[in-house]
């Protein structure tokens, strides 16, 4: 799969075809958040790589009869099924430096793997089965009319760090399915799974220019491609504050700007959604899922525990009771079952959230704190332990703000209504889960919902069939299903006559 040769020698930027270093010579040090230590080098590209990237891009777009947005598309849908074949051959392989370089679990970094794969699928499939284009009845038969769509041009595709090959995917394998070309940037903390993908692609056959790469910091490489004049769609997903910059350095272009911002997500739990003590089992398992996978470095984490008064301490108890026996450590030992958090910043910023909600009056019911180091867990390593807050409320900062780290916190309501007002208090839009036995209640709460994905008696699963984004500061772009494809497509109406006649609208 990946060359180590190039990547410990720094030649990571993916241009035109040719993998070379940073212009300037610069590298950075990847880091193993298990331990701390350095374990890859990558190159550290700036403003006039990403030029050079968005050039190649350009002149890609811009080609001849054989370039990329007028290959057809039964072309560009079987080199993605090819790429999906490769993922599949090298899923060990990329699962294993998910783990090593985002702190996940290897198991989790083989479900990336196989969603990842899924998703390629999915675009080639979305995209050959597609009609050719939409006709518009004009009301003669001298006029064919018709609705096509185009590619969008280049694009700038910015991806986060806690899931790196997952969003890169979400984002890469639409825009190809539509004929663009691109110039992707990757989270300078985690970029390894980011660059094995576009060997991969390489190795598919996909032309030189198509798919560009370049490895360096938001603010010089993503400021960039924002602002670019020759950038035609910027689709970012990260942040509120740095999404906000994306918006701002666009806007003079009037360039498409797709977003997937943060979330706050409640998790509505009603009593009768524990009636029993299988489903009380089940709502608390779920519970734990929607808070800690992946140390709670999510945007979809079910971080707010919104739960019926009358089960709250019920609920809370085993809640926490189970949150202590969770296995934390290096996530490619056997039998860990949450890793370290991505860096040291995001440890300290972490433990910076529950120290202000424990002033606040919050009541700590598990974890808030560093665990004891041990074989599993290097003493250097960035773990936490998984963190229940209860006796929470709406004045808190750690019930407002996005943590993302293994923090859940605990509201609790009396009524249908106080529940849908606590779910809905919030200036994100993103996901949340409502749990219940009553069919009729699950349809009014979900329906009531302002987030872009509710998920009921479940968290967490997605579709690539369903179109994933949010409300209010959860961002504006979709991202999978048939909106996920549109994001990167122009609509162009067609109107041809086929007997045209003098207008004589005017004497001469």
């Amino acid at each position: 799969m990946a060359d180590s040769t190039d990547q410990h020698a720094g030649r990571t930027l993916h241009v035109g075809g040719e993998w070379r270093g940073a212009l300037s010579g610069a590298t950075r040090e990847i880091v193993d958040p298990a331990d701390g230590r350095p374990f890859a080098v990558v190159a550290e590209g700036g403003a006039k790589d990403a030029d050079l990237a968005v050039a190649a891009a350009r002149d890609a777009f811009a080609g001849g009869e054989g370039a990329w947005p007028r290959t057809p598309v039964a072309e560009r849908a079987a080199l993605l099924r090819r790429v999906a074949d490769l993922l599949v051959r090298d899923r060990e392989e990329i699962g294993l430096l998910e783990s090593r370089d985002a702190g996940k679990t290897v198991e989790e970094g083989r479900v990336d793997v196989d969603c990842v794969a899924d998703a390629f699928r999915y675009f080639a499939d979305l995209v050959a089965a597609e009609a050719p284009g939409r006709v518009v009845d004009a009301g003669t038969p001298e006029v064919h009319s018709v609705v096509v769509h185009e590619p969008v041009g280049v694009c700038a595709l910015i991806t986060p760090w806690n899931y790196p090959l997952l969003q890169a995917s979400w984002k890469v394998a639409p825009a190809l399915a539509a004929g663009n070309t691109y110039v992707l940037k990757p989270s300078e903390i985690t970029p390894l799974t980011t660059i094995a993908l576009h060997r991969l692609l390489a190795e598919a056959g996909l032309p030189d220019g198509v798919a560009n790469l370049v490895t360096g910091p938001g603010h010089t490489v993503g400021a960039r491609l924002a602002d670019h004049p020759d950038v035609d769609l910027v689709s970012f997903t990260g942040g509120l504050v740095s999404g906000t910059k994306v918006a701002q350095a666009a806007a003079p272009g009037v360039k498409k700007v797709a977003l997937e911002l943060g979330g706050k997500n409640p998790n509505v739990v009603f009593a009768d959604a524990c009636a029993t003590d299988e489903s009380f089992d089940t709502a608390v398992d779920q519970a734990l899922n929607a808070a800690f996978i992946h140390s709670g470095q999510v945007c979809s984490a079910g971080g707010r525990l919104i739960v019926e008064e009358s089960v709250r301490e019920r609920f809370v108890t085993e809640l926490a009771r189970r949150a202590r026996l969770i296995r934390l450590g290096r996530g490619t030992a056997d039998g860990v079952e949450c890793g370290p958090l991505v860096s040291e910043q995001q440890r300290a910023k972490t433990e910076d959230f529950v120290a202000s909600a424990l002033a606040e009056g919050a009541e700590l019911r598990c974890g808030g704190k560093r665990p004891e180091p041990s074989e599993l867990r290097p003493e250097s390593g960035y773990f936490y332990e998984p963190t229940v807050l209860d006796r929470c409320h709406r004045e808190m900062r750690v019930v407002r703000e996005e943590v993302f780290g293994p923090v859940l916190t605990v509201e609790t309501f009396r009524t249908e209504d106080e529940a849908v007002a606590l779910a809905n208090d919030t200036e994100y839009g993103l996901a949340g889960a409502v749990w219940t036995a009553d069919a009729g209640r699950a349809r009014r709460v979900a329906g009531r919902l302002r987030h872009g994905t509710v998920w009921i008696n479940d968290f967490h699963p997605y579709l690539p069939q369903a179109e994933w984004g949010g409300f209010g500061k959860s961002g504006t772009g979709r991202e999978l299903g048939p909106a996920g494809l549109a994001e990167y497509r122009e609509t162009k109406h067609v109107y041809q006559n086929l007997a045209p006649k003098p207008v004589r609208w005017f004497a001469g």
